[in-house]
């Protein structure tokens, strides 16, 4: 018999634009939980959700296990579980129901169980963790084992006498290095190769150097680790990516903080160490750009192994970065891409459109930008309200019955924005045909300059579709003008 068997919410499957990626990431979140619990002499299994094709496969495993805790503890270092997709919320429920049949005590803890909590405990859930939860959860199983009162434990919501008691937050953790390495062991990881494999990209694991964002952009959520930034060591981090590169042979990494390498001279000692242990690796980020701009940080992450940033441009209108409280400049943007390309970085945009207030001009700015600079990769979404934020706070009147995407491609406009949800889907295929126009056309150019330069296949590919993408972005352009004539604007 199994002490707690932990599992999370999010199925690749049921999320088919990240599935057809073929680029999953183990449950980096869940990992990190269950080795707490570990170290603390309890025993501990993983219903790895991730490449599942459903929930009714933990059935299974709960009968062979026969755990006395089934703990959904969501991956907070995944931002898609931000969004509260309702096919992972749909999951969870069928995963308590089948835990509470099987006679087991369930504990949630997730982005969504935390901003919707009453849903969670009203289709059967034991207990809520709100916000960070590897204390709370250990607490709260060392108080159900030794029948201790765990009636005020910080974090933890519960029904009580049909009353919903929801109890004060638990502070964040500060020393994260007091946190052993994630139970790695639980993974099936050949299963995670193959995928990979069949994406024909080097295989990748996730690793987590930081919890938390002491930025405020209004839009963006965070339930789990909240508006405070706590870091690991870079000896913490460079240990860790040892024991995972010498156990799995993994060299490419996917840092998956909110933010890279904030705190100040972190960075530079990550490298150094990186040097001294003669550990050599590939990884990539997410930054913001007047971060990137300070001190000798480019050179640093150069030096250390980064291949990638994805920086959240958002926009190439400075008054819809300002209404964000983005806090960063369009030519902070510009000048951050050119520094890292002059260090063979490939640079990364998320495009964010929708926000209130945008008109026609600031979408043709943000386009103007993106051809202008051609990114190396882009992410293009619409603005998405979620609850805690100064957004949400503002549209919330305007919401519809349908809050919460379905999944990840769902793209819907949630609340009464300039346009509607036809015209933004249509934005976001004609954005794409003109970035791989522009794409196309430097190619082009670069060719015509150096035409006995060794290119790769696919700049090669992108020259010859030159003429595809300038037919399908005058389509879709067409397509737009037509939906703002039928909708009067």
């Amino acid at each position: 018999m199994l002490d707690v068997l932990f599992s999370h919410s999010y199925y690749y499957k049921l999320d088919p634009k990240q599935w057809s990626n073929q680029n999953p990431y183990p449950p980096l979140g869940t990992l990190f939980a269950a080795s707490l619990l570990r170290k603390n002499n309890y025993s501990v299994g993983l219903f790895d959700t991730n490449l599942k094709d459903g929930p009714e496969s933990i059935e299974k495993d709960l009968l062979t296990l026969q755990p006395k805790f089934l703990v959904l503890y969501d991956d907070g270092f995944n931002y898609l579980t931000k969004m509260c997709l309702t096919n992972m919320r749909d999951a969870a429920f069928k995963m308590i129901g089948i835990g509470k049949k099987q006679g087991c005590v369930v504990v949630v803890n997730s982005s969504d169980a935390t901003d919707h909590y009453q849903k969670y405990l009203d289709q059967g859930a034991d207990f809520v963790i709100q916000g960070e939860g590897d204390q709370t959860l250990l607490e709260l199983i060392d108080g159900l084992q030794k029948n201790n009162d765990i009636s005020n434990l910080k974090g933890l919501i519960f029904l009580s006498e049909n009353k919903t008691i929801v109890n004060p937050k638990r502070e964040v953790l500060r020393e994260l290095d007091t946190l052993p390495l994630p139970a790695w062991d639980l993974v099936d990881m050949a299963s995670y190769k193959e995928v990979w494999k069949k994406s024909g990209k080097p295989f990748t694991l996730n690793m987590a150097t930081t919890r938390g964002c002491p930025f405020k952009c209004n839009w963006c959520a965070k339930p789990i680790y909240g508006n405070r930034y706590n870091s690991h060591s870079p000896k913490y981090v460079v240990e860790h990516l040892k024991v995972l590169k010498e156990t799995y042979d993994v060299k490419r990494f996917w840092m998956c903080d909110d933010i890279f390498g904030l705190k100040p001279n972190w960075v530079q000692e990550f490298n150094r160490i990186l040097k001294r242990e003669q550990l050599s690796i590939s990884y990539y980020i997410q930054s913001r750009v007047d971060l990137l701009l300070k001190d000798d940080t480019i050179n640093a992450l150069a030096e250390s192994g980064l291949e990638e940033v994805w920086v959240g441009a958002e926009s190439g209108s400075q008054k819809i970065l300002d209404a964000m409280d983005k806090g960063i400049t369009v030519e902070q943007i510009k000048e951050a891409t050119k520094r890292l390309r002059k260090r063979g970085i490939r640079v990364s945009f998320f495009i964010q459109y929708g926000y209130l207030g945008e008109t026609q001009e600031d979408i043709q700015k943000t386009i103007d930008m993106i051809k202008d600079l051609c990114p190396d990769n882009l992410g293009i979404s619409v603005s998405y309200p979620l609850p805690g934020t100064k957004f949400y706070n503002k549209v919330k009147e305007e919401l519809n019955i349908k809050s919460n995407w379905t999944d990840s491609d769902d793209l819907a406009m949630l609340f009464q924005g300039t346009y509607n949800s036809r015209y933004y889907k249509t934005l976001h295929r004609y954005t794409h045909k003109e970035y791989r126009k522009s794409q196309a056309l430097k190619n082009l150019k670069s060719f015509v300059q150096n035409p006995f330069t060794l290119f790769a296949q696919s700049r090669l590919r992108s020259m010859s579709l030159y003429l595809y993408y300038v037919l399908s972005a005058w389509f879709y352009k067409f397509q737009l003008k037509s939906i703002q004539m039928s909708d009067g604007k």
